[in-house]
């Protein structure tokens, strides 16, 4: 199956959950029919537009991010700097530059792959624009109709993710 096929496939499969979902997680909070139906239709539309959404975004995320690695070393801010020559202030940036050296040495070895950073900016994405439509939309259960969309959402990202770089096998040669 190509990946347009598979893609159109996950956002038509997407429509048809979510909009059940929130059908019947909008119909124990409220009578309003009408509310009801446009709840679910905008949950089901919002999950299958963001299912092509997500995963250009992620597709590009892993594609930068996911092979390579990041040191927290790079993140630790240079927290201390002296601007007087006190015996106080050089004893406190001595220690934070101790601690920063020792943080080097540490993370040198212990880096974090990319491919577990990666799927968490398309998440953020998707799981604020899905608590916004909502919350616009007035949609009466908010947290039950979006969590199932947030969590299968991180998950989906993660096995697409790790699908992505994934290597095939090498068939075995038969002499």
């Amino acid at each position: 199956m190509n990946s347009t096929v598979r893609l159109i496939l996950s956002a038509v499969i997407s429509f048809i959950f979510y909009f059940v979902w929130s059908y019947w997680a909008n119909s124990m909070a409220t009578e309003d029919q009408a509310l009801v139906l446009r709840s679910a239709f905008v949950q089901g539309t919002l999950s299958a537009t963001i299912t092509i959404l997500f995963t250009f975004i992620l597709e590009k995320s892993v594609s930068k991010f996911g092979e390579s690695y990041l040191s927290l070393i790079f993140v630790v801010p240079i927290i201390c700097t002296v601007h007087s020559k006190t015996s106080q202030n050089i004893a406190i940036f001595k220690t934070f530059k101790n601690a920063l050296d020792n943080s080097a040495k540490y993370l040198s070895n212990n880096a974090i792959p990319g491919s577990l950073l990666a799927p968490l900016l398309p998440i953020a994405i998707q799981s604020s624009i899905a608590i916004s439509v909502n919350w616009i939309n007035h949609t009466p259960n908010l947290w039950l109709t979006v969590a199932p969309s947030i969590l299968m959402t991180a998950i989906y990202g993660y096995v697409y993710t790790y699908t992505l770089l994934s290597k095939p096998k090498q068939p075995v040669l038969q002499e």
